[in-house]
């Protein structure tokens, strides 16, 4: 799955140590997609990609993503990872996130407070 769009904040990256004795770090980033109803995505990019990716603030991209939902403690957590990014020539990019009607519903009792 790809998502373009512009990358308008870089969170700090963070790091640790995983059980096993490795270390990891993970750098994440808001990525906002163009249009009349823009939505923004936080994609977290890992490892040597960070530095090879070096992404930052204002870049225009296409990432090529995996979604990846995990349960702890009997609640689910969903990560959208970057494996791949292209930089896109200044300007908007189309968007390739694909639209989610499915979560449409004109019912008041539906509606999320946020």
């Amino acid at each position: 799955m790809e998502l373009s769009g512009k990358i308008i904040q870089k969170l700090p990256e963070v790091g640790g140590t995983s059980k096993s004795g490795n270390s990891w770090k993970k750098q994440e980033y808001i990525l906002e997609t163009p249009g009349q109803y823009a939505k923004k995505v936080c994609v977290s990019v890992w490892g040597d990609k960070i530095d090879q990716f070096a992404i930052s603030e204002g870049d225009n991209v296409t990432m090529s993503i995996d979604v990846e939902s995990r349960e702890y403690n009997g609640r689910w957590y969903t990560e959208v990872k970057a494996f791949k990014v292209d930089r896109n020539g200044g300007g908007s990019a189309p968007s390739h996130m694909p639209e989610m009607d499915t979560f449409h519903s004109e019912g008041e009792e539906d509606k999320l407070p946020f």
